[in-house]
């Protein structure tokens, strides 16, 4: 696996890194909110092998080398503590670099996270695999944006708007290796060993990950908090405004 992932550092002031979302990348994921959240940290943002700049692997993708990964890539930035703001896939990443490496991580805000797949998420991500081997894109832009996007927003939007956001929907060259890491997750033994503030975001309309599997999540940190935004899994864009509140108000504390 790549030693260090292709990245981006933003910003001056206490450490921020960021884990994205499986299929995603540091500007899919985080795009909106990144010249905010510079304003008063310094933030690192890697993009996983296939997704951004980084090469696409050759081998399978494991979380302990996602996250040991992660780390460094921070580390040669010369960010050497940080608070972990993950996304989605990037949630169990950022579990998984705090348990591992406990000496650089002073926080978590965990958003759209699992610690490990229902049988409901196990069938989408099974789906979304098939529909990658098949290779037709616009049917996979259906579905995901069927899943992803809460039904609030998704049905508000004009026929003009929907098919200029299947259209414009991008597939990272790395997703299958990404969406195969998900369906693997499993955190569950570790999360009671998490010891740093964490702050757990529920995405409530969320059909691609359950608000009951993301409610587990934050049950299984000791003392995080967590809270809920009305917003499907795609929040960037749904609820940008409300998330970036909620993640400023943490990490101000």
């Amino acid at each position: 696996m790549t030693e260090h992932f292709s990245h981006v550092v933003r910003g001056s002031g206490p450490g921020l890194l960021l884990a994205h979302g499986g299929g995603g990348g540091i500007e899919a994921n985080f795009g909106p909110i990144l010249d905010d959240l510079a304003r008063t940290h310094t933030v690192v943002g890697p993009d996983y092998p296939g997704s951004g700049a980084t090469p696409r692997s050759d081998e399978p993708l494991t979380l302990d080398g996602l996250a040991d990964s992660l780390v460094a890539t921070a580390v040669s930035a010369g960010v050497e503590r940080f608070t972990i703001l993950g996304y989605s896939l990037g949630t169990a990443v950022a579990v998984r670099a705090a348990t591992r490496h406990p000496e650089r991580v002073t926080g978590l805000v965990l958003t759209a996270g699992f610690a490990h797949p229902t049988n409901q998420m196990r069938l989408a991500v099974d789906v979304w695999r098939e529909l990658l081997d098949l290779g037709n894109k616009e049917l996979l832009a259906k579905f995901l944006t069927f899943a992803a996007v809460g039904a609030g927003y998704l049905n508000a939007l004009s026929p003009q708007e929907l098919e200029g956001a299947l259209a414009g929907l991008a597939v990272p060259e790395g997703t299958p290796e990404h969406v195969d890491l998900v369906a693997s997750v499993d955190t569950r033994p570790e999360l009671g060993r998490i010891s740093v503030p964490t702050l757990v975001i529920g995405t409530r309309q969320d059909v691609l990950v359950p608000i009951g599997v993301q409610r587990e999540l934050a049950d299984g940190i000791p003392g995080a908090e967590y809270v809920e935004i009305a917003s499907g899994h795609s929040m960037q864009a749904e609820a940008r405004d409300e998330w970036l509140a909620r993640i400023r108000d943490f990490l101000d504390r």
